[in-house]
């Protein structure tokens, strides 16, 4: 079996040539490189762009993560339909060019996945590391906690799950004009090459992705009315129904935060609760 699709230019760069061998040998910057997938940067045309190269990951990883009740991520498939997904539930995300698959074995099919470079931007934890010391204005702020709400409120009512909703994965464009950016701000949602569709997200995954927003905040220096304006665009209710209705999922997504930052940190964070 073998699948091929471009877009854009790369449709005319690339006709009539053989894309699997082009891509196995084209230069560039390898940027990642694990787990049978590397990530590649490279040029062409005066453009940049990033090549996502899967080569498997082998029957035993396949195995592991279906004992631990986990879907594996086999190939580059699963990151381009979640991008055009997420372009057509009209969020902002990678500009994906070029898809190829090659193969019937899950355990060591060859696919890629070519993204065009998301160039002057900058993602939301290197922009807001400095908010503890350097606070924002507070509009600028919540026109930021807004838009990340309404983005993982999208996702997960069309039914996607991220895996690793952390604010690293939010891209601020810096480009447009500065003022107009701080009230109105663009992100773009990236690295979903481990996100799941289905018609409804279970329970479990929605706490997964909004502990896992939370646990990255939580040194940024968010106060508590950060925090309720996060869960009345995310739940798009008043807080007394969230809290009647969502007590025991926010529960949940509290303790699974504070267990992801005992894990990096080995210390309790400080909520801003307290």
């Amino acid at each position: 079996m073998s699948e091929l699709i471009l877009r854009g230019e790369l449709q005319e760069l690339w006709r009539d040539k053989d894309v699997f061998a082009l891509l196995q040998a084209v230069d560039g910057e390898v940027v990642r490189d694990k787990e049978g997938r590397q990530t590649l940067k490279f040029q062409l045309a005066g453009k940049t762009y990033y090549r996502k190269m899967h080569t498997g990951i082998g029957w035993r990883e396949i195995i592991k993560n279906f004992l631990q009740l986990k879907m594996p991520v086999t190939g580059a498939s699963n990151e381009w339909l979640a991008i055009n997904r997420v372009h057509e539930l009209g969020l902002d995300s990678l500009k994906a060019l070029a898809y190829g698959c090659k193969g019937h074995n899950p355990a060591k099919k060859l696919s890629f996945l070519v993204t065009e470079e998301l160039s002057n931007t900058l993602s939301l934890a290197q922009y807001a590391e400095q908010w503890p010391s350097k606070p924002p204005a507070t509009s600028e702020r919540r026109a930021l906690i807004r838009k990340v709400a309404m983005i993982a409120r999208t996702i997960h009512g069309a039914g996607i799950n991220h895996r690793d909703l952390y604010i690293c994965h939010f891209l601020l464009d810096l480009s447009s004009d500065p003022d107009k950016a701080k009230q109105d701000p663009r992100l773009f949602l990236v690295d979903l090459h481990r996100a799941q569709m289905r018609a409804v997200v279970p329970r479990r995954w929605l706490v997964k992705d909004i502990a896992s927003i939370y646990f990255s905040s939580l040194d940024i220096g968010l106060t508590k009315k950060d925090v309720y304006l996060f869960l009345k665009i995310y739940f798009d209710m008043p807080l007394r129904e969230i809290f009647s209705s969502h007590d025991v999922l926010l529960d949940s997504v509290t303790k699974r935060a504070i267990q992801l930052y005992r894990r990096d940190f080995k210390r309790l964070p400080v909520l801003p609760f307290t």
